[in-house]
């Protein structure tokens, strides 16, 4: 039998594995430690520090913003009993504490109602006690004239009295002293008949001069004037009078002169108002208008004469002012209307200092309103028993003083942005002198009485008009020249283009704003339409001479770098700017009749100014390119050189690779190049303040001018009193500024993040 096979195993041993080499690790200094640890609390300290600060001018903003929609404060102050007086009418010094009126007996009695030490002592200690008339003839009705240097009276004989009343401030020693001044009464006799008067108005001017009108008991309207002229040699003065009479076939519930004695409004007792424009003493044909068929029980004009608030038997409240018609002239019309107070309206006081009025009514009741932004600032008791006979705004407008038989209540009011609102801000408002709605900014004026207009709406249109024309320019060049540059572009050229480009971003911008101001703008006014013809004609250019480029056989193409044909595309647009210049003449007879301003002027009813639109989206686009460009570019260049050699190497051409894989690659660093140069051109100064012309209008056409909230801001804020309402205005400006920049980046930087992720596979 045969053995059997042995199983050899020949493979040699395994080899033995030679221990593990361990390397002993250095132990790191202490020194490396200690710097490593100071770097990373510095950064960290730097990064809390700057959100520190950006929260910190946050609530600083927001901080100036917050008293803009306080609501009023409006508190009794005193009250003070006047023994023995009936009060009608009043008049206050601006520190309330002289109260002046008029007792339905027909005497002028000055009372002195303050108790703090700084106002003087006294509570409701005559000051003064002096009849209208001699013999005292009782006052059938009393009427503080707007402008707060008179009282008037309807005496029961049929005259009207207007009293010059006033206070002179004096000091012994460091306490003030407010001492009552009273002038001589001038009487106008109304009715020669000597019957009391149903309805009277009377308004004395600033030279002496007044003025009175009333409707007697048969129904005629009275109107005399007493005209003062003063020798200029003697300084002796001498008066006379002017009369006139018309026919009313309504009775009159009452009536009020503006302070220039120019217009006389009346309400009648079926709710109409009647409205004459005096020239003279002639009242002449009135004009009517309808406020509803309540009757009308009080009328006050605002400061100013062109706004008349009307107040009737329902608690209605209205404002009405001229608006210009296209046939037929100015019309009264009712602008602004208020809710409703409990009881008919009795007594409406206008503020010396806005357009601001109180009205009380014949239940108690009393309302703070404000015109302009149609608001209802306040409303609660009148504090007095009894109806309201006399209400007065104090000269500062901070207080009122309300009479009430023989009793004084004195109110303060805290309420310094009465003019403000978010419709007033944001929406359209019908302003004195407006034939409609409009979003207007007009934070100053050269008179007293200004209505002020303080809607952004104009300045955020212009922020937005800027930044569109900027972009509009500024996007195609800085992300198609950095796609150029850095795709098609050899890298000798790049090095020293790409520098070039980015130093246009050192130049700073209020010297880009004075060339395109000084020099730019008018050499565009002459060249609009070249510059029409380049819109056409420069692509155009540039597609031939890279027709041209491609036309040549490659063997010639080749002896020059990528990027050379930069020179062609150069003589191209010089030849193609050449053209458009040579062509501007003929183009402009030819299509807009010779002159392109007045072309526009008669197909759109545009205007042309020579700092508009057009110029600041050339010189802010030149600003922005740089910004648009240096972040695309490296957007551009930092997409994987591996994904740009596959595409090569799988047959597409140069053009395919860069449109269909390296642009999705940069996309999220193109959008944040382009949402960084629109936070630029949003906050963009400068330029805009000084090649815009600068005018806040609300419109699209881009041969017109317009101002930024930016703009606004530098321009205004200096000239802003601290505290103000311009002021605040102006913080509310910037925080637009700044919710706007902060939405842009944020949306900016999730749409990236989105678009990184999408795109992160390729």
């Amino acid at each position: 039998m045969s053995e059997p096979a042995r199983i050899v195993n020949d493979s040699p041993p395994p080899a033995r594995r030679p221990p593990a080499l361990r390397l002993a690790s250095a132990p790191t200094s202490k020194r490396r430690l200690f710097v490593d640890r100071a770097a990373r609390f510095v950064v960290s300290l730097g990064g809390v520090a700057i959100i520190a600060s950006i929260l910190g001018i946050l609530l600083f903003i927001v901080a100036e913003i917050r008293p803009i929609f306080a609501s009023a404060r409006v508190a009794v102050e005193r009250r003070v009993t006047v023994p023995g007086a009936d009060l009608g009418a009043v008049i206050s010094d601006e520190n309330r504490t002289l109260v002046i009126g008029l007792s339905r007996d027909g005497r002028v009695v000055a009372v002195r109602a303050g108790t703090d030490p700084k106002r003087g002592a006294g509570n409701g200690r005559v000051e003064l006690d002096r009849p209208l008339a001699t013999p005292p003839v009782p006052a059938t009705a009393t009427e503080a004239p707007m402008g707060g240097r008179s009282l008037a009276a309807a005496l029961a004989d049929g005259r009207i009295a207007i009293v010059p009343v006033g206070a002179d401030v004096t000091f012994e020693g460091d306490r003030r002293v407010t001492v009552p001044r009273l002038g001589e009464p001038v009487l106008l006799p109304m009715d020669p008949g000597g019957r009391p008067l149903r309805a009277f108005a009377a308004q004395l001017g600033e030279d002496g001069s007044s003025i009175a009108a009333a409707q007697r008991a048969d129904g005629t309207l009275s109107i005399v004037r007493r005209v003062v002229e003063t020798n200029a040699m003697t300084g002796e003065a001498t008066g006379s009078l002017l009369s006139a009479e018309a026919k009313l076939d309504r009775p009159l519930a009452t009536m009020v002169f503006d302070e220039e004695q120019k217009n006389l409004w009346a309400g009648t007792s079926d709710g109409g108002l009647l409205w004459w424009r005096l020239d003279g003493a002639t009242p002449g044909e009135p004009d009517l208008a309808s406020a509803g068929r309540f009757p009308v029980t009080a009328l006050a004009p605002l400061i100013g004469g062109r706004s008349l608030v009307v107040g009737q038997a329902d608690g209605s409240l209205s404002v009405w002012f001229p608006v210009e018609q296209r046939r037929g002239g100015p019309r009264l019309t009712r602008i602004h209307d208020f809710p409703p107070l409990p009881g008919a309206v009795v007594r409406i006081a206008p503020s010396a200092r806005g357009k601001s009025f109180l009205a009380a009514d014949a239940r108690g009741g009393l309302g703070l309103y404000a015109s302009t932004s149609e608001r209802t600032l306040w409303r609660g008791a009148s504090e007095v028993s009894g109806t309201v006979a006399g209400l007065t705004f104090s000269p500062k407008s901070d207080g009122a003083v309300l009479a009430a038989g023989s009793a004084l209540v004195e109110i303060g009011i805290d309420d310094p942005h009465p003019e403000l609102s978010w419709r007033a801000l944001f929406g359209k408002v019908w302003y004195e002198g407006y034939p409609e709605p409009a979003y207007v900014w007009q934070s100053s004026s050269a008179t007293d009485d200004f209505e002020p207009k303080l809607s952004l709406v104009p300045l955020l249109v212009g922020t937005l008009k800027g930044t569109f024309y900027s972009l509009l320019l500024a996007i195609p060049l800085g992300v198609f020249g950095a796609m150029f540059l850095s795709q098609f572009m050899h890298p000798n050229f790049k090095r020293f283009l790409k520098p070039m480009i980015e130093i246009m971003a050192a130049l700073p911008s209020v010297v880009l704003g004075f060339l395109a101001g000084l020099w730019l703008a008018p050499r565009v006014e002459k060249a609009v339409t070249a510059i029409f013809l380049m819109i056409a004609i420069l692509p155009l250019a540039v597609l031939l001479a890279g027709w041209l480029w491609q036309a040549l056989p490659r063997t010639v193409r080749n002896r020059f770098r990528s990027g050379s044909e930069t020179a062609l595309y150069a003589l191209a647009l010089a030849a193609g700017f050449a053209l458009c210049f040579a062509l501007a003449k003929p183009f402009e007879q030819l299509a807009f009749g010779g002159s392109f301003q007045s072309w526009i002027h008669a197909a759109f009813g545009w205007t042309y100014d020579q700092r508009n639109a057009v110029i600041v989206g050339l010189a802010m686009g030149f600003a922005v390119i740089p910004i648009i460009f240096a972040i695309a570019e490296d957007a551009f260049s930092n997409v994987p050189r591996n994904l740009v050699a596959g595409s090569l190497a799988l047959g597409a051409n140069r053009w395919q690779t860069v449109t269909r894989v390296v642009l999705p690659s940069a996309s999220p660093g193109i959008f944040s190049a382009i949402m960084i140069g629109f936070g630029r051109a949003v906050g963009e100064t400068m330029i805009v303040l000084m090649a815009t012309g600068n005018t806040p209008i609300l419109d699209w056409n881009p041969f017109n001018g317009f101002r930024t909230l930016s703009a606004n801001i530098a321009v205004e804020i200096p000239e802003a009193p601290q505290g103000s309402t311009l002021y605040r205005t102006l913080f509310l400006a910037a925080l637009l500024l700044f919710l706007m920049t902060f939405a842009v980046n944020t949306i900016a930087e999730v749409v990236r993040q989105r678009l990184r992720a999408r795109y992160s596979q390729l």
